[in-house]
């Protein structure tokens, strides 16, 4: 009997998004419907499905990349943004991560 080894744990946080950091711009119009979100309602919007396969860890950094880089086309309070994308797309933003 063989025992089913743990998915491994990256090291180190990825350097780079593997998605088109400039197709992440329909995240934009998540936020906008975050405000008005009913609770329960599953994740169907283009900005999940680009993050859709990837780790938590990768969302977060796609998203930052993106935010940073101010793909999304409006100035936006890093941290409070990146969570309501995330939470959006029902993922979580990695313990200590940090957008930096």
């Amino acid at each position: 009997m063989t025992n089913p080894k743990p998915n491994p744990i990256p090291s180190a946080a990825p350097k780079s998004c593997p998605r088109d950091s400039l197709k992440l711009g329909v995240c934009a119009k998540l936020l906008n419907r975050a405000v008005g979100a009913v609770v329960g309602n599953p994740p169907d919007h283009p900005c999940c499905a680009l993050l859709e396969g990837l780790v938590e860890l990768e969302v977060a950094v796609c998203l930052c990349t993106a935010i940073k880089a101010n793909i999304l086309g409006i100035n936006l309070n890093i941290p409070i943004a990146l969570s309501l994308i995330i939470d959006g797309c029902a993922k979580n933003v990695p313990s200590g991560f940090k957008c930096a």
